[in-house]
């Protein structure tokens, strides 16, 4: 894991309760993304509350809001994998064809059916050799 990683302030929050922040190394301060890490630390029930109360109030200092969560947080492992869209297949087809974006093409998905999507799979296709 590399240095200022916001993975190092989420385990520092979780676990080992360093004060990264406290170090003469003043860049723990600078790299500190209170955006990040709330929304790594959002995906644990016990502590949601608490990260909640940080979106709050993100007008705070960032200092500050690495130190609330620091000692309020009590210690133990926490393991999440990371949240992510999930993949919509067809997505890319409906949004080539009729030019929408992702919400007008995901829309539009939900009432096309299977042949109309096969119609527009061959209207699109481009040909040549796939490799």
């Amino acid at each position: 894991m590399s240095q200022y990683s916001p993975f190092d302030y989420t385990k520092a929050i979780n676990q080992s309760k360093e004060r990264l922040m406290d170090s003469p190394d003043e860049m723990w301060e600078k790299k500190y993304s209170p955006f990040i890490v709330n929304k790594a630390l959002y995906a644990f029930p016990d502590i949601i509350l608490l990260v909640n109360e940080m979106n709050l109030n993100h007008h705070l200092d960032a200092k500050l809001q690495f130190d609330f969560l620091l000692n309020s947080i009590r210690p133990r492992k926490r393991y999440a994998p990371w949240l992510k869209t999930s993949k919509i297949n067809n997505l890319e087809l409906v949004k080539e064809y009729f030019g929408y974006n992702d919400q007008k093409a995901k829309d539009a998905l939900d009432l096309l059916t299977d042949d109309q999507l096969e119609h527009i799979q061959t209207k699109l296709n481009k040909g040549g050799n796939a490799r």
